[in-house]
Protein backbone atom coordinates (compact mmCIF):
# COMPACT_ATOMS: atom_id res chain seq x y z
CA UNK A 1 0.00 0.00 0.00
CA UNK A 2 2.71 2.84 1.02
CA UNK A 3 4.61 1.79 -2.45
CA UNK A 4 1.46 2.51 -4.27
CA UNK A 5 0.92 5.98 -2.31
CA UNK A 6 4.86 6.62 -3.08
CA UNK A 7 4.31 6.14 -6.87
CA UNK A 8 1.05 7.98 -7.06
CA UNK A 9 2.96 10.79 -5.39
CA UNK A 10 6.01 10.47 -7.80
CA UNK A 11 3.55 10.54 -10.76
CA UNK A 12 1.99 13.53 -9.69
CA UNK A 13 4.85 15.31 -8.77
CA UNK A 14 6.51 14.77 -11.86
CA UNK A 15 3.56 16.31 -13.63
CA UNK A 16 3.53 19.48 -11.81
CA UNK A 17 6.98 19.88 -12.62
CA UNK A 18 6.59 19.06 -16.75
CA UNK A 19 3.66 20.76 -16.86
CA UNK A 20 4.37 24.43 -15.99
CA UNK A 21 7.38 24.21 -18.98
CA UNK A 22 5.52 22.55 -21.59
CA UNK A 23 2.79 25.07 -21.01
CA UNK A 24 4.96 28.33 -21.33
CA UNK A 25 7.13 26.55 -23.75
CA UNK A 26 3.46 26.19 -25.77
CA UNK A 27 2.54 29.50 -25.04
CA UNK A 28 5.42 31.02 -26.38
CA UNK A 29 5.31 29.00 -29.91
CA UNK A 30 1.67 30.07 -30.30
CA UNK A 31 2.36 33.67 -29.55
CA UNK A 32 4.86 34.28 -31.70
CA UNK A 33 4.36 31.73 -34.70
CA UNK A 34 0.02 32.08 -34.69
CA UNK A 35 -0.66 35.03 -32.88
CA UNK A 36 2.17 37.10 -34.69
CA UNK A 37 1.72 35.72 -38.40
CA UNK A 38 1.92 38.28 -40.62
CA UNK A 39 -1.64 37.20 -42.00
CA UNK A 40 -2.91 39.11 -38.94
CA UNK A 41 -1.89 42.06 -39.49
CA UNK A 42 -1.85 45.24 -41.88
CA UNK A 43 1.00 44.60 -44.83
CA UNK A 44 1.99 41.09 -44.05
CA UNK A 45 3.81 42.51 -40.59
CA UNK A 46 3.79 42.28 -36.98
CA UNK A 47 5.16 45.24 -35.85
CA UNK A 48 1.83 47.13 -38.12
CA UNK A 49 -1.49 47.34 -36.45
CA UNK A 50 -3.59 44.16 -36.59
CA UNK A 51 -5.97 43.71 -39.51
CA UNK A 52 -10.02 45.23 -38.16
CA UNK A 53 -11.66 42.43 -36.22
CA UNK A 54 -8.79 39.96 -36.33
CA UNK A 55 -8.46 38.95 -32.66
CA UNK A 56 -5.11 36.75 -33.23
CA UNK A 57 -3.36 40.19 -33.70
CA UNK A 58 -4.80 42.02 -31.37
CA UNK A 59 -4.22 39.51 -28.52
CA UNK A 60 -0.72 40.27 -29.74
CA UNK A 61 -0.64 43.45 -29.63
CA UNK A 62 -0.47 42.44 -25.85
CA UNK A 63 2.99 42.36 -25.39
CA UNK A 64 5.46 40.04 -23.59
CA UNK A 65 2.98 39.24 -20.73
CA UNK A 66 0.31 37.93 -22.92
CA UNK A 67 2.29 34.60 -23.32
CA UNK A 68 2.92 33.82 -19.75
CA UNK A 69 -0.97 34.57 -18.94
CA UNK A 70 -1.52 32.17 -21.96
CA UNK A 71 0.68 29.24 -20.04
CA UNK A 72 -1.22 30.25 -16.71
CA UNK A 73 -4.16 29.73 -18.78
CA UNK A 74 -2.64 26.21 -20.32
CA UNK A 75 -1.30 25.49 -16.76
CA UNK A 76 -4.78 25.70 -15.24
CA UNK A 77 -6.68 23.57 -17.94
CA UNK A 78 -4.08 20.70 -17.48
CA UNK A 79 -4.07 20.63 -13.60
CA UNK A 80 -7.92 21.16 -13.74
CA UNK A 81 -8.16 17.88 -16.19
CA UNK A 82 -5.43 15.54 -14.09
CA UNK A 83 -7.26 17.00 -10.41
CA UNK A 84 -10.92 15.64 -12.26
CA UNK A 85 -9.37 12.33 -13.11
CA UNK A 86 -7.35 11.85 -9.56
CA UNK A 87 -10.73 12.66 -7.83
CA UNK A 88 -13.11 10.41 -10.13
CA UNK A 89 -10.08 7.55 -9.62
CA UNK A 90 -10.84 8.52 -5.48
CA UNK A 91 -14.77 8.39 -5.71
CA UNK A 92 -14.58 4.71 -6.98
CA UNK A 93 -16.40 2.99 -9.46
CA UNK A 94 -19.98 3.68 -8.76
CA UNK A 95 -21.92 6.27 -6.85
CA UNK A 96 -20.45 7.26 -3.72
CA UNK A 97 -24.02 7.49 -1.93
CA UNK A 98 -24.96 4.31 -3.61
CA UNK A 99 -21.91 2.35 -2.39
CA UNK A 100 -22.19 4.47 1.40
CA UNK A 101 -25.81 2.62 1.85
CA UNK A 102 -24.75 -0.51 1.05
CA UNK A 103 -22.48 -0.45 3.59
CA UNK A 104 -24.47 0.84 6.01
CA UNK A 105 -27.07 -1.49 5.20
CA UNK A 106 -24.49 -4.68 5.35
CA UNK A 107 -23.07 -3.39 8.51
CA UNK A 108 -26.71 -3.08 10.21
CA UNK A 109 -27.12 -6.61 9.03
CA UNK A 110 -23.78 -7.89 10.46
CA UNK A 111 -22.74 -8.86 7.29
CA UNK A 112 -19.20 -7.85 7.30
CA UNK A 113 -17.70 -9.98 5.04
CA UNK A 114 -20.45 -8.94 2.07
CA UNK A 115 -19.47 -4.94 2.84
CA UNK A 116 -15.79 -6.01 2.61
CA UNK A 117 -16.56 -7.41 -1.08
CA UNK A 118 -18.46 -4.40 -1.95
CA UNK A 119 -15.72 -1.86 -0.89
CA UNK A 120 -13.07 -4.28 -3.06
CA UNK A 121 -15.36 -3.66 -6.05
CA UNK A 122 -16.15 0.40 -5.52
CA UNK A 123 -12.22 0.76 -5.27
CA UNK A 124 -11.45 4.06 -4.52
CA UNK A 125 -9.98 6.32 -1.53
CA UNK A 126 -13.33 6.12 0.31
CA UNK A 127 -13.94 2.23 -0.39
CA UNK A 128 -10.03 2.09 0.92
CA UNK A 129 -10.62 3.60 4.11
CA UNK A 130 -13.97 1.72 4.69
CA UNK A 131 -12.18 -1.21 4.20
CA UNK A 132 -9.55 -0.60 6.40
CA UNK A 133 -12.11 0.08 8.97
CA UNK A 134 -14.09 -2.91 8.47
CA UNK A 135 -10.49 -4.99 8.80
CA UNK A 136 -9.81 -3.65 11.88
CA UNK A 137 -13.74 -3.94 12.80
CA UNK A 138 -13.06 -7.89 12.11
CA UNK A 139 -9.52 -8.14 14.45
CA UNK A 140 -11.21 -6.30 17.11
CA UNK A 141 -14.17 -8.91 17.16
CA UNK A 142 -11.59 -11.85 17.47
CA UNK A 143 -9.81 -9.81 20.10
CA UNK A 144 -10.62 -11.38 23.77
CA UNK A 145 -8.01 -9.49 26.00
CA UNK A 146 -8.88 -5.57 25.13
CA UNK A 147 -11.50 -4.02 26.89
CA UNK A 148 -14.42 -2.85 24.69
CA UNK A 149 -13.47 0.89 24.86
CA UNK A 150 -10.20 0.27 23.75
CA UNK A 151 -11.08 -1.59 20.92
CA UNK A 152 -13.77 1.32 19.61
CA UNK A 153 -10.60 3.51 19.71
CA UNK A 154 -8.66 0.73 17.78
CA UNK A 155 -10.98 1.27 15.16
CA UNK A 156 -11.02 4.76 14.88
CA UNK A 157 -7.37 5.28 14.83
CA UNK A 158 -7.26 2.65 12.01
CA UNK A 159 -9.54 4.74 9.93
CA UNK A 160 -8.41 7.65 10.81
CA UNK A 161 -5.23 6.47 9.54
CA UNK A 162 -6.50 4.89 6.43
CA UNK A 163 -7.58 8.63 5.79
CA UNK A 164 -4.80 10.20 6.52
CA UNK A 165 -2.84 8.24 3.99
CA UNK A 166 -5.74 9.20 1.49
CA UNK A 167 -6.90 12.54 1.91
CA UNK A 168 -3.38 14.19 0.92
CA UNK A 169 -3.92 12.51 -2.77
CA UNK A 170 -6.78 13.86 -3.19
CA UNK A 171 -5.79 17.79 -2.14
CA UNK A 172 -2.43 17.56 -4.01
CA UNK A 173 -1.91 20.11 -6.87
CA UNK A 174 -4.65 22.42 -5.51
CA UNK A 175 -2.73 24.30 -3.97
CA UNK A 176 -1.14 25.15 -7.85
CA UNK A 177 -4.80 26.46 -8.70
CA UNK A 178 -5.26 28.50 -5.86
CA UNK A 179 -1.37 30.39 -6.14
CA UNK A 180 -2.74 30.87 -9.57
CA UNK A 181 -6.05 32.47 -9.09
CA UNK A 182 -4.01 35.48 -7.07
CA UNK A 183 -0.69 35.12 -9.49
CA UNK A 184 -2.60 36.07 -12.74
CA UNK A 185 -4.39 38.95 -11.50
CA UNK A 186 -0.97 40.18 -10.68
CA UNK A 187 0.52 39.49 -13.90
CA UNK A 188 -2.38 40.91 -15.65
CA UNK A 189 -2.19 43.82 -13.59
CA UNK A 190 1.52 44.48 -14.15
CA UNK A 191 1.10 44.25 -17.94
CA UNK A 192 -1.69 46.96 -17.75
CA UNK A 193 0.67 49.01 -15.94
CA UNK A 194 3.34 48.22 -19.00
CA UNK A 195 0.40 48.98 -21.57
CA UNK A 196 -0.41 52.61 -19.33
CA UNK A 197 3.57 53.39 -19.25
CA UNK A 198 3.38 52.91 -23.58
CA UNK A 199 0.28 54.75 -24.17
CA UNK A 200 1.65 57.88 -21.90
CA UNK A 201 4.81 58.16 -23.39
CA UNK A 202 3.08 58.35 -26.71
CA UNK A 203 1.51 60.99 -25.19
CA UNK A 204 4.08 62.90 -23.45
CA UNK A 205 5.65 63.03 -27.24
CA UNK A 206 6.67 66.50 -28.39
CA UNK A 207 4.16 68.39 -30.97
CA UNK A 208 1.68 65.59 -31.91
CA UNK A 209 1.22 62.22 -29.99
CA UNK A 210 2.05 59.04 -32.03
CA UNK A 211 -1.68 57.28 -32.11
CA UNK A 212 -0.29 54.18 -32.93
CA UNK A 213 2.02 53.94 -30.24
CA UNK A 214 -0.96 55.48 -28.24
CA UNK A 215 -3.50 52.76 -29.75
CA UNK A 216 -0.90 50.05 -28.96
CA UNK A 217 0.04 51.14 -25.13
CA UNK A 218 -3.93 51.04 -24.36
CA UNK A 219 -4.46 47.74 -26.25
CA UNK A 220 -1.72 46.40 -24.75
CA UNK A 221 -3.07 47.05 -21.16
CA UNK A 222 -6.58 46.05 -21.60
CA UNK A 223 -5.80 42.68 -23.37
CA UNK A 224 -3.72 42.18 -20.40
CA UNK A 225 -6.36 42.86 -17.85
CA UNK A 226 -8.80 40.94 -19.70
CA UNK A 227 -6.49 37.37 -19.97
CA UNK A 228 -5.22 38.40 -16.46
CA UNK A 229 -8.83 38.21 -15.32
CA UNK A 230 -10.19 35.24 -17.09
CA UNK A 231 -7.14 33.01 -15.90
CA UNK A 232 -7.78 33.88 -12.14
CA UNK A 233 -11.42 33.03 -12.78
CA UNK A 234 -11.00 30.40 -14.26
CA UNK A 235 -8.53 28.67 -11.77
CA UNK A 236 -11.21 30.04 -8.76
CA UNK A 237 -13.74 28.42 -10.17
CA UNK A 238 -12.05 25.33 -10.84
CA UNK A 239 -10.63 25.06 -7.12
CA UNK A 240 -14.10 25.73 -5.57
CA UNK A 241 -15.47 22.79 -7.96
CA UNK A 242 -12.86 20.25 -6.75
CA UNK A 243 -12.54 21.48 -2.96
CA UNK A 244 -16.13 21.28 -3.11
CA UNK A 245 -16.23 17.43 -4.55
CA UNK A 246 -13.33 16.63 -1.88
CA UNK A 247 -15.24 17.87 1.05
CA UNK A 248 -18.23 15.24 0.00
CA UNK A 249 -15.81 12.68 -0.55
CA UNK A 250 -14.47 13.31 3.34
CA UNK A 251 -18.10 13.58 4.61
CA UNK A 252 -18.53 10.26 2.67
CA UNK A 253 -15.74 8.40 4.53
CA UNK A 254 -16.71 10.56 8.08
CA UNK A 255 -20.26 9.28 7.90
CA UNK A 256 -18.77 5.70 6.50
CA UNK A 257 -16.60 5.50 9.78
CA UNK A 258 -18.82 6.66 12.40
CA UNK A 259 -21.21 4.20 11.29
CA UNK A 260 -18.50 1.46 11.64
CA UNK A 261 -18.35 2.23 14.87
CA UNK A 262 -21.24 3.13 16.49
CA UNK A 263 -22.26 -0.72 14.94
CA UNK A 264 -19.39 -2.38 16.66
CA UNK A 265 -20.12 -0.43 19.96
CA UNK A 266 -23.96 -1.57 19.88
CA UNK A 267 -23.20 -5.06 19.01
CA UNK A 268 -20.37 -6.31 21.06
Amino acid sequence: MKSSKNSTKGLSGGFATAVIPITLLAAIIVYNFVFGSGSNFVGGNNANVPLPGNYFGIVYKGGVIVPILMSLMLTVLAFAVERYLAISKAAGKGQVVTFMSSINNLLNLGKIDEAKTVCNDQKGSVANVILSGLVKYQEMEKEKTLPKDQKIVSIQKEIEEATSLELPALEQNLVVLSTIASLATLIGLLGTVIGMIKAFSALANAGAPDSVALASGISEALINTALGIGTSALAIIFYNFFTTKIDKLTYSIDEGGFTIVNTFASKN
